[in-house]
């Protein structure tokens, strides 16, 4: 997916929607991100601004969340879901298997995930958020190919 460039004024732009929501920062950072695909660093002080808190207390909750980021995504996001229901049937072997071949690509991203509920599939993952179930890296790196 292409992302628009850091801009402050779209950032203020979005920041203006979103910092009167309950929970400003943490809906502030949401719309950031889903406008520029990261959160910049330009962007902490602005939203600390915007929602009366310190910089710190935004840093801290985009730190807290793992699906916040604040680097470009690659092209291919993969979330293999390491939960109990998948773990038993061999998820983070395949997640472990799927980042070292396609380790080389540098437009394909795999994370762990923790519940993408579909446990009766299990190993499931989320190709660019198309939920999977019983995953391999055969399958996965063949669905890869195809994008």
């Amino acid at each position: 997916m292409q992302f628009p460039a850091w801009s402050q004024e779209r950032a203020l732009e979005v920041i203006a929607r979103t910092s009167g929501e309950p929970g400003p920062v943490l809906v502030t950072l949401q719309g950031i991100q889903e406008y520029f695909g990261y959160v910049p660093d330009g962007a902490v002080a602005l939203i600390a601004s915007a929602c009366n808190v310190s910089r710190a207390d935004v840093h801290g909750v985009l730190t807290f969340y793992h699906d916040l980021r604040t680097e470009l995504p690659r092209k291919v996001q993969i979330k293999i879901c390491v939960a109990e229901a998948c773990q038993s049937m061999g998820a983070r072997d395949v997640a472990e298997s799927a980042r070292k071949s396609v380790i080389d690509n540098l437009d394909v991203e795999i994370s762990n995930a923790y519940c993408l509920g579909n446990c009766a599939l299990a190993p499931a993952a989320s190709v660019d958020g198309k939920l999977r179930g019983r995953v391999s890296v055969k399958s996965l790196v063949k669905e890869i190919s195809q994008l």
